[in-house]
């Protein structure tokens, strides 16, 4: 990984200190999740990717967010069982942070300044939630729950996804079995 992502100390959900330094050579799939979003069901998508592609080198990382609509209200303990109950999550689940606003988690200014923009739809998106009243974020903030960073195996970001694409669509498939076949 880049030494600009690498060393930022980041806790798991279980509150353990730890960087992304013990992830260098592989591929990773970084995601803000949330327990009670209208994409939540995207949490057996990311489960099904890391199970297939986990023995390549590939990694999903999930790090809960409660910036949206409050939809991750859950401490750390209810999110990890949440997330082992209703969908059978293996993958590495972090404590949860910021990922918009001045308040944001280091990590994820860094994957915001890596990759402002992100691929997929994203006006529709928009329009949904503000027909819910809600003011969305405009780029190069992360527009909702389940947007995803992939970071290739020399740790640089090098794709991101609108939160409406899902975990298995096409152009993440392909673009995480490019980075595997590096």
């Amino acid at each position: 990984m880049s030494q600009s992502v690498a060393h930022i100390p980041v806790d798991t959900i279980l509150g353990h200190s730890t960087t992304l330094a013990e992830y260098k050579g592989k591929v990773l799939l970084v995601v803000n999740v949330a327990s009670k979003c209208g994409l939540t069901p995207q949490y057996e998508q990311l489960e099904k990717l890391y199970q297939k592609y986990k023995a390549q080198g590939f990694e999903v990382l999930g790090f809960p967010a409660n910036d949206f609509a409050g939809q991750e209200p859950g401490t750390n303990d209810e999110i990890q069982q949440f997330c082992s109950t209703e969908y059978g999550v293996s993958f590495p689940m972090f404590s949860k942070v910021k990922v918009t606003g001045e308040e944001k988690h280091p990590f994820f200014d860094a994957l915001v300044q890596a990759m402002p923009l992100k691929q997929g739809e994203t006006e529709s998106f928009r329009q949904k939630l503000r027909d819910y009243g809600m003011s969305p974020n405009e780029d190069p903030e992360l527009l909702w729950n389940f947007e995803k960073f992939l970071i290739g195996r020399d740790g640089h970001v090098v794709s991101r996804f609108a939160p409406s694409t899902a975990p298995d669509a096409p152009e993440i498939t392909a673009a995480i079995e490019a980075e595997l076949a590096k």
